[in-house]
């Protein structure tokens, strides 16, 4: 069933799940938005693909367990119809429900959305419905703008560091000088696509631990970390309690656990708590941001990745007033430029850049520059 009479210059939506009284509400949620028109509802996977060509969506919710033609089936026969196309999945608040949503986005998927239980409130949820209409929205920019990153798209927003040596100075030389200890990483809408931009950068892995904070629910962040390990570079996993962090391994806070890092001795070790959530989140990355900063100081590398709100800010007010170093991610390149576009506008960003530069420019701050200047 298509719509008649799309709104001008809007996103086009279709949706794409075996339930009616979902389609229906979810029609209703989304047409609300002026800058949205619903062009197409359809119950399978094969009625999606033959809606294409007249539908002609920007973005395509869909779920993944359908009769006839299941959404994971459908996924990639719908980039063949339209390789420029958003495909947003619907997935279940569950494991086998978190690792379909992993596989669809190494698919093609360019994001997720985990369905709303009957506790949470379901889709009249306000979190859900801003959360949804932000990456609709978001992902939708990115398609018509579809930026590419080349060195150009880096933007500078601090006085440049001086000129390096001619030759770089050896790590464990340069660590005890003041190199960074660690790497922290914040991100939340988009973010699984520019941590994996981003990690493809780092076949070397850095000679640091690397610390990330993902919005995700709890089941999520285990496959998001499995799905980050097929690409190569550091070695990914969830954080757990009381772990010592590794040089040139990645992890993820778990979802609904707040991930603290404390230093005993000379080793960083992981601290995982269920304190109330920050920012409307947990785990946030502010609370890993403070512990850093009371455990190195301000040896600290911190990465802002695109996201709705401001965690981090405060986090990375405190780093940067300890000494540390703050990039984010360019306002182009972000679904969401709220978090990036908080430090940014707080002054804090030494630089804005797309993922696959930030993850050059982690790199070259372990190898480039001396110590004394900032990463």
């Amino acid at each position: 069933m298509i719509p008649a009479g799309p709104r001008p210059g809007s996103v086009r939506v279709m949706l794409c799940d075996d339930s009616a009284t979902v389609r229906a509400a979810m029609a209703r949620m989304l047409e609300a938005d002026p800058e949205i028109s619903v062009v197409a509802r359809v119950g399978n996977g094969q009625a999606a693909l033959t809606a294409m060509a007249d539908a002609k969506p920007d973005v395509v919710l869909l779920d993944l367990e359908m009769p006839v033609m299941d959404g994971m089936t459908a996924l990639p026969l719908l980039l063949k119809q339209d390789p420029a196309l958003t495909v947003i999945v619907a997935s279940a608040l569950t494991q086998r429900g978190a690792a379909a949503t992993m596989a669809a986005m190494r698919a093609g998927a360019a994001d997720y959305m985990p369905k709303p239980n009957a506790a949470s409130g379901g889709l009249a949820d306000e979190g859900f419905r801003g959360e949804l209409l932000a990456k609709i929205k978001g992902w939708a920019r990115m398609r018509r703008r579809r930026p590419v990153f080349t060195p150009a798209a880096i933007r500078v927003s601090a006085p440049p560091a001086p000129p390096p040596r001619p030759a770089a100075m050896p790590m464990t030389a340069a660590l005890m000088q003041g190199r960074p200890r660690v790497i922290a990483i914040g991100c939340s809408t988009g973010g699984p696509q520019a941590l994996a931009a981003l990690v493809k950068r780092l076949a070397h892995p850095p000679p640091v631990p690397i610390v990330v904070v993902q919005h995700m629910p709890a089941g999520f962040t285990a496959m998001l970390a499995d799905h980050l390990n097929r690409l190569g570079g550091p070695k990914c996993a969830e954080a757990q309690d009381g772990e010592v962090l590794r040089a040139g391994h990645l992890y993820i806070a778990p979802g609904d656990r707040h991930l603290l890092v404390n230093a005993q001795g000379d080793a960083l070790v992981a601290k995982l708590t269920s304190d109330p959530p920050e920012n409307f989140c947990r785990p946030a990355v502010d609370p890993m941001f403070r512990s850093l900063c009371a455990a190195v100081g301000g040896r600290v590398l911190a990465v802002i990745l695109t996201g709705m709100g401001q965690d981090g800010l405060l986090g990375a007010r405190a780093i940067a007033q300890a000494g540390g170093t703050i990039l984010a991610q360019d306002e182009a390149s972000s679904v969401v430029w709220g978090m990036p576009g908080a430090v940014s506008r707080a002054g804090l960003a030494q630089a804005l850049m797309p993922p696959e530069a930030l993850g050059d420019r982690l790199l070259s701050a372990f190898t480039l520059a001396p110590a004394g200047g900032r990463a």
